[in-house]
């Protein structure tokens, strides 16, 4: 912990302290990889701090090492994962400044064959893993009075579904995420808190590597449709 952060005193609203500090907090979930971690080493080299969180952050591979990043293990779609995670990014860097909800999970099958596993895995992970740090971070931004910013990672999909993949489960949840980011922003317009989300069409990152060929092959033959000719990489979102 560097020697300028220290706790001024705690807030009354969400029960962390509240600090000084010159540098900006983010928050990144799903950040082990693709997407997520893509999104992690942009905010490093823009001189934010960083708390990452996935199952499996902390054995990510896609990570620097750094005095500015805090890496966290556990499943966001539990409402303790998000709270320690509220708490590092306090106790480490002294404010939550911005959330990117990443984290996510794309299943890809017949909307007959969906079971009701399926559909709580993904309640769980793309729409319980939003809310609940989302919660936490707007009203530690409140109680800072600085404002801040929410990012949802939703899908194009979601809009503009592809023959071929089908995916009506999991765009549910990724639909909900849509609808909810356009009802948050104007709900905390006035508090300066802006909500925004990013709909990428299908990216070349590990969320794919086990989908069946002919949806892997659908993929490919969308991508000639684009104008790079290939599926964009994580670092272009």
């Amino acid at each position: 912990m560097r020697s300028q952060r220290f706790a001024v005193r705690p807030d009354r609203v969400t029960g962390f302290p509240l600090m000084a500090s010159n540098r900006k907090t983010v928050i990144v979930t799903g950040a082990s990889q693709g997407i997520g971690a893509g999104v992690v080493q942009a905010f490093l080299a823009r001189g934010y701090d960083v708390v990452g969180t996935a199952r499996s952050a902390t054995k990510s591979k896609e990570l620097p090492a750094s005095d500015h990043l805090a890496l966290i293990d556990g499943d966001i779609g539990q409402f303790e994962t998000a709270q320690k995670v509220a708490e590092l990014a306090i106790k480490k860097f002294g404010s939550i400044d911005a959330v990117v909800a990443n984290a996510g999970i794309f299943l890809v099958k017949p909307f007959t064959e969906y079971t009701g596993d399926d559909f709580r895995a993904l309640v769980s992970t793309n729409l319980a893993g939003f809310i609940y740090i989302t919660q936490l971070a707007v009203k530690q931004m409140q109680a800072q009075k600085t404002g801040g910013s929410i990012v949802s990672i939703t899908a194009a999909l979601a809009d503009n579904p592809i023959a071929g993949v089908p995916a009506s489960l999991s765009m549910i949840t990724k639909g909900g995420l849509d609808a909810v980011t356009r009802s948050l922003a104007m709900e905390y317009a006035k508090e300066h808190i802006r909500f925004n989300a990013v709909a990428p069409g299908v990216v070349d990152s590990p969320l794919h590597a086990k989908e069946s060929k002919d949806v892997l092959k659908t993929f490919s033959r969308w991508a000639q449709s684009l104008p790079l000719r290939t599926l964009p990489a994580p670092s272009f979102i």
